[in-house]
């Protein structure tokens, strides 16, 4: 009778360990699809940008420094590696298009150009999007990085190799900003 009841408890074990190792694992593949999400819309955001800029380059002839910021900001988030130096780098991308846009909005004829409205509206799209990828990323990083400290799960992180994964945060203090929205009701007509 303690012969079967060990092994009984042993078969538990075991199937308790092997539970937990799968739990891990499926979180730690989450989190890098999570990841290849954030990543697609970002690739999206880098090859919108120059078309953006080629568009209003010959308008924006004297504001060559906000298009080259632009350029620069984007040239380092496409060069950036891992979460936190991307982070980083896309928070200044960030902010140079929102320099980039408040500089264009002085010049009516950007204001009605279909290329820029367009791409300006692909670009907010793709904005929007990746806010959302990077809800859902640090979503599911945060439960596997829970799991995985959690007891009696800690236990077996090691042999699922399960490292807590990086979240995505705002570095940048512009970008923590809440945007100014003025559609001009309080203003009285010319």
């Amino acid at each position: 009778m303690g012969t079967m009841l060990f092994f009984i408890v042993l078969v538990v074990l075991a199937l308790w360990i092997i539970g937990a190792y799968n739990r891990l694992i499926a979180l730690k593949n989450q989190v890098v699809n999570g990841w290849k999400q954030i990543d697609v819309q970002l690739k999206r955001r880098h090859d919108l940008i120059p078309n953006l800029v080629n568009t209003v380059k010959g308008t924006m002839n004297f504001e060559r420094e906000t298009l080259e910021a632009v350029i620069s900001a984007r040239n380092k988030a496409v060069n950036a590696t891992g979460i936190k130096e991307t982070a980083a780098a896309e928070g200044a991308l960030s902010g140079a298009l929102t320099r980039f846009f408040a500089v264009a909005e002085a010049y009516p004829d950007l204001k009605s150009n279909q290329n820029v409205l367009q791409l300006q509206e692909e670009l907010t799209g793709t904005e929007n999007k990746i806010g959302f990828a990077r809800q859902a990323y640090n979503d599911v990083a945060t439960t596997y990085n829970t799991v995985q400290m959690q007891f009696p799960t800690n236990l077996v992180a090691g042999l699922a190799k399960a490292v807590p994964a990086d979240l995505w945060e705002i570095e940048d203090a512009a970008e923590r900003n809440v945007p100014k929205v003025d559609l001009g009701f309080g203003k009285s007509p010319a």
